[in-house]
């Protein structure tokens, strides 16, 4: 199981240099987020857009072909082939970088990658809001700062190095204008976590700055308990943050009457959509559906997968005659009024993604308990090798709650979706809280009904599927 240390700051606190340090020491994987920002700022400033025009930066972003390479522990960027290491380290890409972080999609174009290295790797990620919002339930967080003053002589003296003409002046004005605009900036300012530890490095030099953060690290993990198990820590936090006594709630939501039917009108319209929807995929996909006998013919099912592109939604109710409701985090819901009431009108509803959303929960048993059925991704983020990720326990809750089957399903393509390509839809027969048992909202009975769904989706995808192999993980 991966270990995550995070460690934030502000701009020119030596959170690069000190990571890279203890990265090394540590033998761990070190993600530098500040690069990611910096390349899409240089990628618009190379390509004429304009940095205080939003549109002109959500635009770019679908062009950019953004990846991090290790070279000999070092970490690389590779932006659409070129490695832009080097010319993102100017004053003017560091202030579009601040400028860039503060637009939604730009965090969103990056969150996937950040927490996907996370996952796979044992990680020392700096960054502004590491601790907050990208790795909310990292092993340790660390907060680095140092005074203005101290954080301009250290980048002044960097920059020298390498050649550049700004002045002590210039770059202090930069380091004040950069913690004003993080401090300040709506989605997710700069500001210390909660559990976060302090370390102030303003009179320690490098050396002694990362000794100091090194044996920060080393005693929070040796705090931890002995036998802990992170995964199901994060499992946790996902069921209690939305409500302390989320649990404790459970009970006042009944079952659903899963007699409960749609009016035949609206089964009538719908069909005939989807028989025309169908018709179209044929031709865009080589498509395949196995299993369509363990497919219920009436509603209130769960139906749980894992999850490829944004089209999975679509595959999985092609065969299926109940209409499906389905989670979509909330940030679609402010791209336009058109979009927002297009995907309402296919059953979509919002959710805070990591927040631990009760009212989600609340909204996924309402539609079960109407006669709908509910599509499902557990792992919460698309997988880009095709392997199944680890799950929440939010599948197993809702499943709890409502005391209704869910039917595993699994998706499988080779790379990226596109024109032709060949695409295999799995159902795997239904699992039932009943058959474990599933008296009340008991943690670890939900980890283990939880367990079960992600196993049979596992089966479904990586058995006999020519697209995975070991090789996948390494």
């Amino acid at each position: 199981m991966s270990i995550n240390i995070a460690l934030d700051g502000p701009s020119g606190a030596g959170k690069s240099t000190i990571a890279k340090a203890i990265a090394k020491r540590l033998e761990y994987v070190y993600v530098d987020t500040g690069a990611l920002y910096r390349s899409i700022a240089l990628y618009v400033t190379e390509h004429g857009a304009d940095l205080n025009n939003t549109d002109d930066i959500k635009s770019a972003l679908k062009n950019i072909d953004l990846k991090l390479a290790y070279v000999e522990g070092s970490q690389r960027v590779l932006m659409c082939g070129e490695d832009v290491s080097d010319k993102i380290r100017t004053p003017e890409i560091s202030m579009g970088a601040s400028q860039i972080s503060a637009i939604p999609e730009v965090r969103e174009f990056l969150f996937d990658l950040q927490r996907d290295i996370a996952r796979e790797n044992n990680i020392i990620m700096d960054g502004r809001d590491i601790g907050t919002v990208v790795l909310p339930n990292a092993d340790v967080k660390i907060f680095l700062t140092a005074s203005a003053e101290e954080r301009a002589n250290r980048r002044f003296k960097e920059l020298c190095e390498k050649g550049d003409k700004s002045t002590y002046e210039e770059v202090l004005e930069d380091i004040k204008r950069r913690d004003y605009n993080d401090m300040h900036r709506e989605i997710a300012p700069l500001k210390k976590a909660d559990d976060a530890i302090e370390v102030d490095t303003t009179s320690l030099s490098l050396e002694e700055s990362v000794e100091v953060i090194y044996n920060t690290a080393i005693d929070a993990l040796k705090k931890k308990p002995n036998g802990s198990d992170k995964s199901d820590e994060t499992e946790r936090d996902d069921l209690s943050r939305a409500d302390k006594g989320i649990i404790r709630e459970l009970p006042k939501i009944s079952p659903v009457d899963r007699s409960h039917r749609l009016s035949h009108l609206l089964m009538f319209w719908y069909n005939i959509l989807r028989y025309i929807v169908l018709f179209i995929y044929h031709i865009v996909y080589n498509l395949k559906f196995v299993g369509k006998e363990n497919i219920p013919k009436h509603g209130s099912y769960i139906f749980a997968s894992n999850h490829r592109s944004y089209a999975d939604p679509v595959l999985i109710s092609l065969p299926v005659r109940v209409p499906f409701s389905f989670m979509a985090k909330e940030e679609l819901f402010k791209k336009n009024c058109f979009f927002t009431a297009l995907i309402k009108a296919f059953g979509a509803f919002p959710v805070s993604r990591g927040n631990g959303d009760f009212s989600a929960i609340e909204m996924s048993v309402k539609c079960l308990d109407k006669g709908r059925n509910l599509v499902i991704f557990p792992e919460g983020t698309r997988s880009k090798n095709g392997r199944v990720g680890r799950g929440k326990t939010g599948v197993a809750l809702i499943a709890a709650i409502a005391q209704v089957p869910v039917i595993p399903v699994g998706i499988i393509f080779e790379g990226k979706l596109k024109f032709r390509k060949k695409v295999v839809v799995r159902f795997g027969k239904a699992v039932s809280p009943d058959e474990l048992n599933l008296s009340n909202a008991d943690y670890k009975e939900l980890k283990c009904l939880k367990q079960k769904i992600m196993n049979e989706i596992t089966n479904l995808v990586e058995t006999d599927n020519p697209y995975i192999n070991n090789s996948d993980n390494k």
